[in-house]
């Protein structure tokens, strides 16, 4: 048996209610795994129990998911590093003298500007989701609390442009992971196909262009709302009582005393970190493209990148500029050696609980596998479809499958290999169902608790993290529901 029937569904959906409702998001997460295992076990709780534990450890043989917790806890080290430098003081400086330009010039008001700013900064990082989403959180986190802006906002518009921006500039791994889906359904240029389902993909657009319109028309709705007003009236840019997924020995750590607040001491080993995502893509993804020598060299550019190992990518990059910032640190004076090992181990020790989260992410998706919780919902689904409603569907079934499971490419896995075969036996269109399954698996991606970018996104953000998923839950809702309608329509017009 592929699944185990709706029993598939009660772990994944009870840890995310009860994260939801409770607050306590480790505890839920570890309670839909142990229950996973229970099902798994045949109600057998001792050997339940035993199969839990081991799954937690197991999470770590896949190179992947180590490399993964491992940055997530070294990039505690690299903020450590700009805050402790003076680098995010002269950065702040540095913004507000922008700022004040465009207030003298009247362009705008200093909070619709820094979002925008942020939104922009995001949008031009379509390497890689996780570094968009570091980048946009730890440059922007304390110019937002300057200005008093809720850190949920921050961690809105870092998650919204992370995903989002990945597969609609698919020229990373995203893009050659999802042509490898394609071509494994017998086409034999995907990359025609992936081109001709992007202006279909509908959900990233409106993710993408919703934080535009929020952040212009300062017309915020929801949870948002309360936050926001808290943020202005009280001067709070986070709740009382929220935990913050970075320590605020951390976040609030003050530049070392006699120390000249200067911009590059941020900006240069963020670059770095940035710079060196595209480079280490072409370094892991090089030897692993067949007859690479035989083609152009801007397809061997693409072939290598699209091969590339984001975890290790993700993970070589932070490192890169750890050692960066420890150099140039060094060559200024700021730090003496013992001082750098001191600050890399007071940052890392600030993201252990970010670390756990993310062993608990990794350990519930594996979970949702075994029990076949996907492959179950996309299987009931068969019985609703007909020509003029697949593409709707396999939006909404994608959606569901990447919210319960926390995983947009597991999302692309199963709905691209069910729902294009599905198209072509219904003679449905092709392009729009393939935009449908992406559009849904971004959708989860981007706003299931247990998704990696949005466990960074609100480490990044230093905001509590059911709390940025309560925020951020409406808009992502509102803009689903209008894909769900256009899929609806076009699904009668488009054949």
């Amino acid at each position: 048996m592929d699944h185990f029937s709706f029993w598939s569904l009660f772990p994944p959906l009870i840890a995310i209610i009860l994260a939801i409702k409770t607050r306590q998001v480790f505890v839920s997460l570890l309670f839909g795994i142990w229950l996973g295992w229970i099902i798994l076990s045949g109600g057998n709780f001792l050997t339940g129990t035993v199969a839990t534990v081991q799954a937690l450890v197991d999470v770590f043989k896949n190179p992947g998911n180590t490399r993964t917790i491992m940055f997530s806890s070294l990039i505690g080290a690299l903020i450590a590093f700009i805050q402790r430098s003076g680098g995010v003081k002269g950065f702040i400086v540095y913004i507000n003298r922008i700022l004040d330009s465009f207030e003298r010039r009247k362009i705008g008001k200093k909070r619709v500007v820094v979002q925008m700013l942020a939104w922009l900064t995001g949008t031009l990082i379509f390497v890689e989701s996780s570094i968009n989403v570091l980048t946009v959180g730890s440059i922007f986190r304390p110019i937002f609390d300057k200005l008093k802006i809720p850190r949920e906002k921050l961690a809105y518009i870092a998650d919204s442009i992370s995903a989002p921006t990945c597969i609609l500039i698919p020229l990373n791994a995203w893009g050659a992971y999802i042509m490898g889906l394609i071509a494994a359904q017998g086409f034999e240029n995907p990359l025609g196909v992936l081109i001709a389902a992007f202006p279909f993909n509908f959900y990233p657009m409106l993710a993408i262009i919703l934080v535009v319109v929020i952040i212009l028309t300062q017309k915020d709705f929801g949870p948002m709302k309360k936050a926001e007003e808290r943020a202005i009236k009280e001067g709070k840019v986070i709740r009382d009582g929220a935990t913050p997924m970075m320590s605020s020995d951390i976040v609030a750590m003050e530049p070392k005393e006699d120390t000249p607040a200067r911009a590059r001491n941020m900006i240069i080993p963020i670059f770095t970190m940035v710079a060196m995502m595209p480079i280490m893509l072409l370094a892991t993804g090089w030897g692993a493209v067949e007859n690479i020598d035989q083609m152009p060299w801007y397809e061997q550019l693409f072939a290598a990148i699209g091969q590339g190992s984001g975890s290790a990518s993700v993970l070589y990059s932070v490192l890169t500029a750890i050692f960066t910032g420890a150099i140039l640190y060094s060559v200024q004076g700021i730090f003496k050696f013992q001082e750098i090992i001191d600050l890399t181990f007071k940052g890392i020790s600030g993201l252990i609980p970010l670390a756990l989260l993310m062993m608990l992410a990794f350990a519930i998706g594996t979970v949702c596998r075994e029990l076949g919780t996907g492959i179950y919902v996309a299987e009931i689904s068969k019985a609703w479809l007909s020509p003029n409603f697949v593409p709707v569907i396999v939006f909404l079934v994608a959606c569901f499958i990447a919210f319960s499971t926390g995983t947009s490419w597991g999302t692309f896995a199963i709905m691209i290999a069910i729902g294009i075969p599905m198209a072509q036996t219904l003679d449905a269109n092709i392009y729009l169902t393939v935009a449908a399954a992406l559009g849904g698996g971004v959708f989860g991606d981007h706003c299931s608790p247990i998704s990696d970018t949005t466990i960074i996104a609100s480490m990044a953000s230093a905001c509590d993290h059911i709390d940025h998923v309560k925020t951020q839950l409406p808009y992502a809702l509102f803009a689903g529901t209008i894909t769900a309608l256009i899929y609806l329509v076009l699904g009668f017009l488009v054949h």
